[in-house]
């Protein structure tokens, strides 16, 4: 399945009161070169191994559920791999926006992403006002790399506040 999917940093916090939200941890059993990538995640209560291909705005991707036994078997291959991060999902303008609040050694990083039907699709789309920069095409913002070497050295830790400032 491909997908096709934008990313921006986030310049403010908006209401998360009624935003649906899972935590997820995730780790990284490959981290190629060519920008692919082979991770297992839990969100809640469930698991799972997703196989990206390479590219930045669309890719290919494969995604099945382990049992939590699987899961176990193969974070302990992720060691030095991995990110937590709290997901809260967004209905705006007829799409979900994804707001990543990432934790631990990535605390301050607040990223959202927006997946689309088609790159026509994406093209069309207009932020919302509390979005920031866009890092789509940003390879120091793709999740693999927040794993392996931390944030990027460009974002200074911020402290974000909810609702308009």
């Amino acid at each position: 399945m491909e997908e096709t999917e934008r990313k921006f940093l986030v310049a403010r916090l908006p209401d998360l009161s009624l935003a649906q939200s899972h935590r997820i941890i995730q780790g990284y059993i490959s981290t190629a070169t060519d920008c692919s990538e082979v991770r297992v995640r839990q969100m809640g209560d469930k698991f799972f191994q997703t196989i990206k291909g390479e590219g930045d705005l669309t890719r290919d991707e494969v995604e099945i559920e382990l049992s939590k036994s699987q899961f176990n078997s193969l974070w302990a291959e992720t060691e030095g791999r991995r990110i937590e991060k709290t997901r809260y999902e967004i209905p705006f303008n007829g799409n979900t926006i994804e707001l990543d609040v990432y934790s631990g050694v990535l605390e301050g990083l607040v990223v959202a992403e927006v997946e689309f039907e088609s790159k026509a699709e994406s093209s069309q789309f207009t932020p919302p006002d509390w979005f920031g920069e866009e890092v789509t095409y940003d390879e120091t913002f793709r999740n693999k790399r927040l794993a392996v070497e931390g944030l990027p050295p460009t974002v200074v830790r911020q402290t974000h506040h909810r609702g308009a400032e």
